[in-house]
């Protein structure tokens, strides 16, 4: 066994692979605490200190299985994930890169690789993006209809809120989450429309409720089929053939019979040889 297989061994094995996602966690912490300007006054050297411990675990991690697999290491989605996340964390979280300091929170998402029924349900959302995009066309297309419609309707009396079809997307996407859609907007509408229910409800009914539950409907299929598949063997024990019911099998029992047979009848001729004598 070379370095480079020793390596890999020790970093994909159990009691490594514990102490970063532990590693994880504790860091998810201690970004959270560093958010507190009590915490920051009186333990910040502390936390930055324990920061910068973490980031140096990290990155000893990623140069073990980059050394450990080289190339091959880029062939999994979750080794490019962890190497993203791990560059930004040591981008400088000063001047113009100010901002990526809070994406540093982005490291607990790492707990996705590493915790397995959280990794198969991304997995599981990944693999519905197909179905998912189909439903997410048509709603866009309903939203598009919608919008112009509600435009051209209640643009007049209501212009902050269905003034253009930009206002009228965002008015409907609030209507769609059910956020004040009563009190808030229909029933204000309805005051100089009386008949605007006949174009809410409907909406309502096709946005929240039959969109939505496809979406749902959608990646619940995937994960079963996802769960299946794992759970699948190559062979099914119910459907695998019973032992001699193959024609080979059949052949081979049978010539077994007849040895028997002919060693009986050997012994048989031996037992009255012997009482003859």
């Amino acid at each position: 066994m070379n370095s480079r297989e020793r390596v890999g061994r020790w970093v994909e094995s159990q009691p490594v692979q514990r102490f970063v996602l532990a590693v994880i966690i504790f860091n998810g912490i201690t970004i959270g605490l560093e958010t507190s300007p009590w915490m920051r006054q009186n333990f910040g050297q502390t936390l930055r200190i324990l920061d910068y411990a973490a980031i140096t675990i990290f990155v000893v991690e990623i140069l073990a299985k980059l050394y450990a697999y080289g190339w091959r290491f880029f062939r999994d989605g979750w080794n490019v994930f962890d190497f993203i996340i791990i560059g930004i964390a040591l981008v400088p979280a000063s001047g113009p890169f100010a901002v990526l300091r809070a994406l540093r929170i982005l490291r607990l998402v790492r707990l996705v690789e590493r915790l397995p029924r959280l990794r198969f349900v991304v997995e599981a959302l990944l693999k519905s993006l197909p179905g998912i995009s189909a439903i997410a066309a048509l709603m866009a297309l309903l939203f598009y209809i919608a919008a112009a419609m509600a435009t051209t309707l209640f643009a007049a009396g209501f212009p902050q809120w269905f003034g253009n079809i930009g206002r009228s997307l965002y008015t409907l996407f609030q209507i769609m989450t059910l956020e004040s859609w009563s009190m808030g907007i229909v029933r204000p509408v309805m005051e100089e429309h009386p008949y605007a229910w006949l174009f809410f409800v409907p909406f309502i009914l096709a946005s929240a409720f039959t969109m939505l539950n496809l979406f749902i409907a959608v990646i619940v299929d995937t994960m079963q089929n996802l769960h299946k598949g794992a759970e699948s063997t190559p062979e099914d024990p119910e459907s695998a053939e019973e032992p001699g019911s193959h024609p080979e099998a059949i052949a081979t029992a049978s010539s077994q019979d007849l040895l028997l047979e002919e060693v009986r009848a050997l012994r048989a001729q031996v037992t009255a040889l012997e009482r003859d004598r």
